[in-house]
């Protein structure tokens, strides 16, 4: 029983002393508020900087990303081949064999083309390089040595490593074609496409040497064309087939008007 009023008497006590002191309670609650909104405040700092990350992050990675696709991306062909990644030769072993390729300008400017391969002395394209205007088109012709096959192998067997590749390089109109353009825009040069060698029987007729035969001989007539002299416009037919120089006549014409004019 003494016990028990002991313990009732002190806890009055207390209750006494912090009804005396309530701003420990003021103190405390404030104190732990304060605490809570620091702590709030500090989250969502921390989640706001790491979302400003993410986004910052997320935005470099996709430029990087979207950059990297460009450069991976193959260029734009400027050039249509036919055909389009081989060319084909007849297999005669200790000649020069021919193949052709035609090359159209399948853009909206005028462009450049080369021929390179990686056998200079014992292949040569014919022309080696040009320029095409907008939808313009020829039939390139390619020489090649074919040497002679080891221990007797079959054409079949015959492999050639050797392969040719056509740059383009988009130029403006009325320029001259020189090999240094592509030298001066190294940065604007296109690789077209690289062509492998492939050889055909020339003794058995196929869909691609009737093809070859062809466009050879389209190459071979845009040749004699092109060596032909243009038309002479100086001269003028008067009567009957009579060819009178016009510098003569003009020049005849100009010593009778003087010869006028002396007499009067």
């Amino acid at each position: 029983m003494a016990m028990s009023n002991r313990n009732k008497t002190n806890g009055d006590r207390n209750m006494k002393i912090f009804r005396l002191c309530p701003f420990w309670q003021t103190a405390t609650t404030s104190s732990s508020s304060s605490s809570t909104q620091n702590l709030n405040h500090n989250h969502n700092g921390s989640s706001n900087s790491s979302q400003h990350v993410a986004v910052t992050s997320s935005g470099l990675k996709s430029t990087t990303v979207s950059s990297v696709a460009r450069s991976l991306l193959p260029a734009r062909r400027r050039i249509r081949l036919d055909p389009s990644s081989i060319l084909y030769f007849p297999y005669e072993p200790g000649k020069q064999v021919r193949s052709a390729i035609r090359l159209k300008n399948r853009s909206k400017s005028h462009v450049a083309f080369k021929f390179q391969t990686t056998a200079p002395k014992s292949c040569y394209m014919r022309p080696p390089g040009g320029i095409l205007a907008p939808g313009e088109s020829l039939v390139a012709t390619v020489f090649k040595f074919v040497e002679q096959p080891e221990n007797n192998a079959k054409q079949t067997d015959q492999k050639s490593n050797v392969k040719f590749k056509i740059v383009s390089l988009k130029v403006k109109g009325g320029i001259e074609y020189v090999p240094e353009l592509f030298d001066e825009q190294k940065d604007q040069v296109t690789v077209e496409r690289i062509l492998r060698v492939v050889f055909l029987d020339a003794e058995h007729p196929t869909p691609a040497m009737e093809k070859l035969k062809r466009q050879l001989a389209e190459a071979e007539a845009a040749l004699e064309a092109r060596k032909k002299p243009p038309p002479d416009t100086g001269h003028r037919v008067v009567g009957e087939g009579l060819v009178i120089d016009e510098w003569k006549e003009r020049r005849e014409k100009y010593l009778a008007r003087q010869h006028v004019e002396a007499v009067e």
